[in-house]
């Protein structure tokens, strides 16, 4: 099951899943073509609310996929079915992702010991040993050879400790995965954020952006993110970032406070710190209310 669409440019509607997700009839991948060799994927929202992107580039000795999504069952999700079915007979496979997050690496067992496929690890040993980044992590720039068509490879940490972004030099596509997106950008650490926001700015200031294509849409046309878990994106805005977005973000991740903080289009926020700070709240006034059911108890007795 499958939904194709020729684009010249990426101006896609998506599929807005539903709230009733068990009349929804779409096919559970969407996939739209940039250009020839170029296709974007995405797995609908009431398949998985995470609703990923994946990217698919075809150079002429072998192809590379760009994350492979949130759902490992074949039967629910033909990941591998689709992306094989858009190559040319016996062209080599070679499957990434841009970070270790299960929603980005759950369809690698539908990759795993296919003919002529190479699924690369997601721990961040494998993700330097494969890249060459061994002594040159998170600084140095790698590159793949797909065969006319090199794509750059930029370690992007922050959102997650292996983080990778992948610029394709013939489309002038940045892959960046959750790392810049349109929507909650979930930041672990900070300074590792601010620090690849700038690097990446630097990598672009002399090379043209098409579009920044990140893994998710969260956000709907007017700017609102839309609820976690939801599976109902109604009037979702575009997937394509900007240059100039790419260039605002160093900034933007300047005044993040390591908490939440909305910055232009951005909306940063650390979970794992907010969630300790509810837990906290929580415990301060359970501490208290304890207090005065103490105080209360004894005041009585006294009575």
């Amino acid at each position: 099951m499958l939904l194709l669409a020729t684009l010249l440019q990426l101006q896609a509607r998506w599929d807005e899943g539903a709230k009733d997700c068990a009349s929804h009839r779409a096919p559970p991948i969407q996939v739209q073509a940039y250009d020839a060799h170029t296709f974007v994927l995405r797995e609908n929202l009431c398949a998985t609310f995470e609703a990923p992107f994946m990217y698919l580039l075809i150079g002429s000795t072998r192809a590379l996929l760009i994350d492979d999504g949130d759902v490992a069952d074949p039967h629910a999700m033909p990941l591998a079915q689709t992306v094989l079915g858009l190559l040319p007979p016996n062209l080599p496979l070679l499957v990434v992702h841009t970070h270790r997050h299960l929603d980005h690496r759950a369809g690698d067992p539908q990759f795993a010991g296919l003919p002529r496929v190479e699924v690369v690890g997601y721990d961040l040993e494998s993700v330097k040993r494969f890249y060459g980044f061994t002594t040159s992590w998170p600084t140095g720039v790698a590159t793949l050879d797909l065969g006319g068509r090199i794509v750059d490879v930029l370690p992007t940490p922050g959102h997650n400790a292996t983080h990778v972004a992948f610029y394709d030099r013939n489309t002038a596509l940045l892959f960046t995965g959750d790392f810049l997106m349109p929507g909650r950008l979930l930041i672990d650490d900070a300074d590792a954020d601010r620090a690849s926001a700038r690097r990446v700015a630097a990598f672009i200031a002399s090379r043209p952006v098409t579009y920044a294509l990140g893994g998710h849409i969260e956000l709907d046309s007017a700017g609102h993110t839309f609820d976690f878990y939801s599976q109902y994106h109604p009037h979702e805005r575009a997937l394509e970032m900007t240059r100039a977005d790419v260039l605002a973000l160093p900034t933007a991740v300047d005044r993040f406070n390591g908490f939440y903080t909305e910055s232009g289009p951005f909306i940063m926020m650390d979970q794992m710190r907010i969630l300790i700070a509810e837990v906290a709240a929580v415990l301060i006034v359970l501490g208290a209310l304890v207090a005065w059911v103490i105080r209360y108890v004894r005041s009585r007795r006294r009575a």
